[in-house]
């Protein structure tokens, strides 16, 4: 099997994040319709007297299933550029989770179990940010030369 060159490496790469990017794009866009029609449903389910908790929880199940469906789909050469996505996304979780942690500090007093499940979030978000280095760490070298 004949070795790439440089060149084109870095045009499959570019290919690749291409794709991730509008592979990303579509489950935002999936996500969001998904979000719009379970508000709709849920305000003319109710006539307007939806729990918010409810309604929070129900777009939480709706997107866990959009992000199986999309990553199970993504083919391996595209995991690379995915990993760099989802450690974006992680990043966001984490600003979030440190607010929702240091909400005391600002003067507010949040419930205890929002500050725990903030908490909790840091963690996961921190440790899916460190493997997911890792991994794209692994994987960029194995296309280093040898010797």
């Amino acid at each position: 099997m004949a070795e790439l060159t440089p060149e084109q490496a870095l045009e499959r790469a570019r290919a690749a994040a291409d794709a991730a990017r509008e592979s990303a794009n579509a489950a935002q866009t999936y996500a969001d319709q998904i979000a719009d029609a379970a508000g709709a449903v849920a305000h003319g389910a109710t006539g307007g007297m939806i729990d918010p908790f409810v309604f929070r929880l129900a777009i939480f199940v709706l997107a866990v299933f959009v992000g199986y469906y999309v990553v199970w789909s993504v083919t391996p050469a595209l995991h690379t550029p995915l990993m760099a996505v989802t450690n974006a996304i992680s990043s966001v979780i984490v600003v979030g989770a440190l607010l929702a942690v240091g909400v005391e500090l600002a003067g507010h007093s949040g419930p205890w179990w929002a500050r725990a499940f903030g908490f909790v979030a840091l963690v996961f978000a921190s440790v899916n940010i460190f493997g997911g280095f890792l991994v794209t760490q692994r994987m960029l070298g194995m296309y280093k030369k040898k010797g």
